[in-house]
């Protein structure tokens, strides 16, 4: 990976948006975004803020946390370890 987030920046892939609900396929515009994903890569933190999370944690997160970036044609989100709202075990 060539993106390296910055201070307490997590760096996540989005799960993939179901495809299809009972039969019925559902078109792009009607998707809802996961709330879920894999963090890709962190930050170092910041002196205030140690940072917990780490890459391969599966994470929850706010339905707007986060900016939208693509690279290499994979969509991820960039947000602050702060809008994380928890890990999944």
């Amino acid at each position: 990976m060539n993106i390296q987030p910055l201070a307490d920046r997590v760096l996540v892939k989005p799960a993939a948006a179901e495809e299809k609900i009972g039969g019925i396929i559902i078109p792009d515009t009607a998707k809802e975004k996961p709330l879920h994903g894999t963090i890709v890569a962190v930050g170092k933190g910041t002196k205030d803020e140690e940072m917990i999370l780490k890459a391969g944690d599966e994470v929850l997160y706010g339905k707007y946390a986060g900016t939208e970036l693509e690279y290499e044609g994979v969509k991820y989100l960039m947000m602050r370890q702060s809008d994380v709202l928890a890990i999944i075990k």
